[in-house]
């Protein structure tokens, strides 16, 4: 009998419309021979999911089921593929796990820490051979003074949401006079800022996920881009950014940075698929933990639909192994 999959999109920020192609994507290529799917849309105060005919029919948020022609249907599990809150930020998790059911990312608590930049990096600023940019992390709350942030780091930096995704209000800031215009760009999406110190290097950013006992490390995406940074033009728009999968990594560089990958999904007690960006920082080849990424995008260009297909395998297998994991306890 095929289980009944949930395919969760939306979402409450900016990324919503991130979500929306993933999932459009997804949808073709989950197995339908295994699994009957319906997409479930989550909007502030607005769960629903829509007919083939247009008909909208809301969720039953007892226990995520929706009712169609007078028949009651319930899910085995759910496909999250939404980016940003609630359902990269754990909020969406908790809720599945009061009521029991699995899904295919990362549980409450890893969502919830991934989600804040500058948490995460405490985490695993401790791996051997990992290191991390400089950085203050700033709350709105708190007293602001450009002024001594420019005493504590060296220009140029990065400021950036600490809970923010897709590269949303983030800035490059090389003069002084640019600091607080960009602290006021962050703030204006997120209530705490992340303010790092550029690191110098070549960027790449790598997926990473669990299957069937064991921890599969895809290859790396290599990003050299016309822009100042890899921001949210630079990922999404046409030709101005070039993804070079695998990434140009010595055999030394490749074997470092799949140590170091396993131990940051394992040390952050990741679950289905993860993508994380590093630098390896020209003068030394030293790696840099940037960001996790623990609801990566899924459309035909994502990298880590790249990276799949760079190792022999469809997306439909992919799919299938990520919906597997999530029953095996």
């Amino acid at each position: 009998m095929k289980k009944r999959i949930a395919l969760v999109t939306g979402g409450f920020t900016g990324e919503s419309v991130i979500s929306l192609k993933s999932a459009a994507m997804v949808e073709t290529q989950i197995d339908r021979e295994k699994y009957n799917v319906y997409k479930i849309l989550i909007y502030p105060g607005d769960w629903y999911h829509q007919t083939a005919d247009g008909q909208k029919v809301p969720v039953d948020l007892n226990d995520f089921s929706i009712a169609i022609q007078g028949s009651k249907i319930t899910f085995d599990g759910v496909f999250n593929i939404l980016h940003g809150s609630p359902g990269e930020d754990g909020k969406l998790a908790g809720y599945f796990d009061m009521i029991g059911l699995p899904y295919t990312t990362c549980d409450a608590l890893t969502s919830a820490i991934t989600m804040n930049k500058g948490y995460t990096k405490a985490i695993v600023q401790d791996i051997p051979e990992l290191f991390v940019a400089r950085s203050v992390q700033l709350f709105k709350k708190s007293e602001l003074d450009p002024t001594q942030l420019l005493k504590e780091l060296r220009l140029p930096l990065f400021v950036k949401p600490n809970n923010g995704g897709s590269s949303i209000g983030m800035s490059k800031v090389k003069d002084p006079n640019e600091l607080q215009e960009a602290l006021d760009k962050a703030f204006a999406e997120d209530t705490q800022v992340l303010v790092e110190e550029f690191v110098s290097g070549r960027e790449f950013s790598i997926g990473v996920y669990h299957s069937q006992g064991q921890t599969t490390v895809l290859p790396a995406t290599e990003i050299v881009s016309s822009k100042e940074f890899f921001d949210f033009e630079a990922k999404y728009a046409p030709g101005i950014t070039e993804e070079i999968t695998p990434g140009r990594m010595s055999d030394e560089e490749l074997q470092r940075v799949n140590r170091i990958i396993s131990q940051v999904y394992q040390k952050l007690n990741c679950k289905g698929a993860v993508r994380i960006d590093y630098f390896l920082e020209y003068e030394t080849g030293k790696f840099y933990f940037i960001e996790i990424n623990t609801v990566p995008g899924q459309t035909e260009t994502s990298l880590i639909s790249q990276q799949v297909r760079a190792i022999g395998k469809t997306l439909k297998e992919f799919y299938s192994e990520l919906i597997e994991e999530m029953f095996q306890k």
